[in-house]
């Protein structure tokens, strides 16, 4: 019974984090985005975020998001520069269509910094993008 499951895969939706400008405080912060490039828009968005390592696991923050648009990103949440330092999970679920989708990204510890910009689709940004 298992084997006949389908579990369809993540195509074109990204995790990416963002250096931007604080206009109220006056810094640099680092905040984390959903990307979608697919031409459908997503429905019922969940997402799960934790920060771990081998001694240290962050609170589980939750996000609902009730539609994502096709080609276009939401913001998710400020990431502290504390939480760099640990492996950041993304676990990402939501409805194409009546189809589910779920899939987990991660951004290893350490890897969120300014040596790994790169640029980020749609967004017309560099960050550090999680596929």
């Amino acid at each position: 019974m298992k084997k006949d499951i389908l579990i369809p895969e993540v195509n074109d939706v990204y995790i990416a984090a963002v250096n931007e400008f604080n206009d109220t405080y006056k810094t640099h912060d680092w905040n984390a985005y959903i990307i979608n490039t697919k031409d459908v828009d997503l429905d019922i968005v969940l997402i799960i975020v934790r920060g771990y390592d081998q001694y240290k696991e962050t609170s589980i923050m939750r996000h609902k998001l009730e539609r994502l648009p096709a080609k276009s990103y939401a913001k998710i949440e400020f990431l502290q520069d504390d939480l760099l330092a640990l492996n950041n999970e993304f676990k990402v679920s939501f409805f194409e269509g009546n189809s589910m989708f779920d899939k987990t990204y991660l951004f290893r510890e350490n890897t969120i910094n300014k040596k790994a910009l790169q640029n980020i689709p749609l967004m017309g940004v560099k960050g550090v993008l999680v596929k």
